[in-house]
């Protein structure tokens, strides 16, 4: 009888190129076999369209990207990651022999893909939810493989929290998270599972519970902080959508019953299904959103790459396929609204409407595959982030 397993490639075999399309192994035995091994040249990576409806993306995955191409012959220059940028931005740019690197652009391409499409994602239902806090809950619409990196890509999106318990080890964010219904269910009693929670993580987590399980949303809020008085911190509304009527209202109803009743210190955090218009509608009544499935199957960023420069006669030379400017590119940014594009290897100084120098964006993170600049923290990147996206809009 054949055992099972996880279908999940080793790092060994990610970092030998193993995990690759056939297309690029074929084209690397036929480069070796006639003899171009020696040609050098720039592949340039970048995103010539957006998902529909899109202005920007948030550039993310960067770091395991330089995971893969370190040490190898290959100069790597890049905009940091967590920049804001639109359609057709150069975003890095490697250099050296296609045969170091063609093997590993199926592998960095998806990472940077799919890191950057969750990051994209993340920052749009930031920007919605105002000052709320958003819960990354979405780790059960992807495969394990992945679980780390979109936690680590939500975060630097602009999530407040993420619910993965290997995120703490890996990234060192402290996981958040209440309770499912199976928890409830278990117990056969709500109050018995609330007040089985509270004992035993009051100290850990604050306590949220869960109120949509068997009874109305109004009904179970009250229960609960009857029950838990001034341990809970907050209930949360997961209400399924055969259930559901107007979300809004049923928040309103919740919200003036604890009022009434002397509960106004408890939060209302709301799951399930959101996406970018009910985290909007919902913002001014709700305290927190758990956002999941919007985010993890989130619209991809197409991001490629492509030979735009091959090194020949002393020179870099120009030569790329149609539809694609055959030049290296840089860009040089005055602000987050005021970007410049120009040949890479232009030396002049750009200069922004006001006057001021534009500083150019891709620099300089590998040389000859050894790390030549600092990675910024996970905060750092985040940081970054919220500071652009006060100046975008959706």
């Amino acid at each position: 009888m054949r055992e099972p397993r996880l279908y999940v490639p080793s790092v060994g075999e990610i970092l030998s190129g193993e995990a690759t399309d056939i297309y690029f192994y074929r084209t690397k035995v036929l480069v070796e076999k006639y003899g171009l091994s020696d040609v050098k040249v720039r592949m340039q990576v970048h995103a010539y369209s957006l998902p529909k409806g899109y202005e920007w993306a948030v550039f993310a995955g960067l770091e395991e990207a330089l995971a893969m191409l370190r040490g190898r012959p290959l100069t790597v220059y890049s905009v940091p990651e967590g920049t804001v940028f639109r359609r057709k931005y150069p975003l890095m740019l490697i250099e050296g022999r296609f045969i170091d690197m063609v093997l590993l652009e199926t592998a960095y391409l998806g990472v940077l893909r799919f890191a950057t499409s969750i990051a994209t994602k993340t920052a749009r239902i930031r920007k919605r939810a105002g000052d709320r806090q958003v819960l990354f809950f979405g780790l059960r619409a992807l495969h394990p493989a992945v679980f780390i990196s979109a936690d680590r890509a939500s975060y630097i999106g602009g999530a407040d929290a993420v619910s993965g318990m290997l995120s703490e080890k890996y990234l060192g964010l402290k996981p958040r998270g209440t309770m499912p219904h199976a928890l409830i269910v278990v117990f056969g009693d709500q109050r018995k599972a609330w007040q089985a929670f509270a004992d035993t993580f009051e100290h850990e987590t604050p306590v949220i519970a869960l109120v949509d399980t068997y009874y109305d949303e109004r009904v179970e809020a009250l229960m609960a902080s009857e029950l838990l008085g001034k341990r809970l911190y907050g209930v949360r509304l997961d209400t399924p959508g055969s259930r559901r009527g107007r979300m809004r209202d049923i928040v309103e109803e919740v919200r003036w019953a604890l009022r009434r009743s002397g509960y106004s210190h408890v939060k209302i955090v709301v799951s399930g299904g959101l996406d970018e218009a009910e985290v909007e509608e919902l913002r001014d009544v709700v305290d927190a959103f758990g956002v999941g499935t919007s985010i993890a199957a989130a619209p991809s960023v197409d991001i490629s790459a492509d030979i735009v420069e091959v090194y020949a006669n002393g020179r870099w030379e120009p030569r790329a396929k149609r539809g694609k400017i055959p030049l290296s590119l840089q860009v040089h940014r005055c602000n987050v609204n005021e970007d410049y594009i120009t040949p890479f290897d232009d030396t002049a100084p750009q200069y922004c409407r006001d006057g001021s120098q534009a500083k150019p964006l891709l620099v300089k993170y590998l040389e000859n595959g050894e790390l030549v600049r600092e990675l910024p923290s996970l905060d750092d990147i985040r940081n970054y982030v919220l500071e652009q996206l006060k100046e975008v809009k959706l």
